[in-house]
């Protein structure tokens, strides 16, 4: 409860024309939600205009937010919109590999090996490709719950979807990805 009563604080103060406040709630927030947002919207450029927008729009609406919700709750459906706006307003998207290719930007891993750093970036690639190819809304459910770590009552707000059709989701795209991935991946089971 300590976070939503420091966001409600900053709020309070940003409201008050303390602008400085709205930099701390940025900072606070703009990792978090850059990390959700390339997962779902496959383009490190796309990402960063749509963290850098729903941020705008969250300051310009902060007035309407209700805090009855969290604060990055409220900023995530923010920017999930922003997200479906954008998809709308462009033509077919590049893949993340394509990106990956063209801007060279790669996780640097740590192991030694250039065969295993190879078997690595071949194997993340499979799986990217493989949670791009889910249908928007799995993808979404997925990429909340598995590489942002949100609960199922954050997701159901931040989707506004009932609990139970966001668990279905994260089932089936569970199921979906394994599907994908079983032929190219070897999982322990």
């Amino acid at each position: 409860m300590n976070i939503i009563s420091d966001d409600s604080q900053l709020i309070a103060e940003t409201l008050a024309g303390q602008t400085a406040a709205f930099g701390q709630l940025v900072r606070k927030y703009q990792d978090r939600l850059y990390n959700t947002v390339v997962h779902i919207a496959g383009s490190v450029e796309d990402s960063r205009d749509i963290v850098q927008e729903a941020f705008v729009q969250a300051f310009l609406k902060l007035d309407t937010f209700q805090q009855t919700s969290a604060f990055y709750t409220w900023l995530y459906r923010i920017a999930f919109n922003v997200a479906a706006s954008h998809r709308r307003r462009r033509k077919p998207t590049i893949s993340v590999e394509l990106v990956r290719e063209t801007t060279g930007q790669e996780p640097a891993d740590p192991r030694p090996g250039p065969e295993q750093r190879l078997e690595e970036a071949e194997r993340r690639r499979h799986i990217e490709q493989a949670i791009a190819a889910l249908s928007e809304e799995h993808r979404t459910v997925l990429v909340l719950r598995e590489i942002d770590g949100c609960c199922y009552e954050t997701i159901a707000e931040i989707l506004e979807l009932p609990i139970g059709t966001v668990r279905s989701r994260l089932h089936r795209a569970r199921l979906q990805l394994r599907e994908q991935l079983k032929e190219v991946l070897i999982f322990d089971d």
